[in-house]
């Protein structure tokens, strides 16, 4: 069976990233059966949720939720996967998509100025092409009516991939990697931060340390978060 659909995504490339079946007209990176077993957090509309929890007595959150959990080899992975390493950047509007529902019916998610994503260093960029927040964020973007701002945070160095570090090491691999430029942060008041993947929120606290004045406000979301 695995040989087939590897032969149906050479010549028929618009297949569910999951399950590798066709994707008819309306569907996007996902088959409708597929985008019903999305691992979904809920968190959203759910206060002291555990990504908010993670930020307790280290930066001040007044928002912070993740719409999907990251299952290890599971739908989730292979979505983040996809959009990160193999350009499928359509899985950033899907996903913005399916989180903007629940937004747009969250009655406690704030009023925010701009979208900020976790920047790639110029070198990963180059590298990569493109940074697998961007659709994500422009997506989130139109659907909130709000402006979607790359040029805010600037990532300052280099560090190795998170995934297999241990969580202490997660933690020392992450200072001073960030900069905020402060006259196009000036023009904000509250910053809406997102991610991919939170694991320990290390990345995202080093991020929002950053941006945060006395005048600018963080709230974070992203698109998995690992239990």
């Amino acid at each position: 069976m695995q040989f087939f659909k590897d032969i149906i995504r050479i010549f028929f490339p618009n297949v569910c990233v999951n399950c590798g079946d066709e994707l008819i007209k309306q569907e996007n990176s996902l088959c409708l059966k597929c985008l019903a077993e999305l691992p979904i957090t809920h968190f959203i509309a759910c206060p002291d949720n555990p990504v908010e929890k993670a930020f307790y007595g280290r930066i001040p959150i007044h928002f912070a939720a993740a719409y999907l959990y990251y299952h290890p080899k599971g739908l989730s992975q292979k979505l983040i996967y996809a959009l990160k390493y193999k350009g499928k950047q359509a899985i950033g509007e899907l996903i913005a998509a399916q989180v903007l529902v629940q937004l747009n019916t969250c009655s406690r998610f704030p009023s925010i100025d701009a979208i900020i994503p976790v920047p790639l260093h110029p070198k990963k960029m180059r590298d990569r092409g493109y940074n697998q927040l961007t659709t994500f964020g422009q997506g989130l973007a139109v659907g909130l009516e709000t402006k979607f701002d790359p040029s805010v945070l600037k990532r300052t160095s280099i560090t190795e991939t998170q995934t297999k570090k241990k969580r202490l090491e997660r933690f020392k691999n992450v200072t001073e990697r960030f900069v905020a430029d402060p006259n196009k942060l000036s023009a904000y008041q509250h910053l809406l931060l997102i991610d991919d993947v939170m694991t320990t929120g290390a990345t995202l606290e080093a991020c929002a340390l950053a941006l945060l004045t006395s005048e600018v406000k963080i709230s974070i979301l992203t698109m998995a978060f690992t239990e």
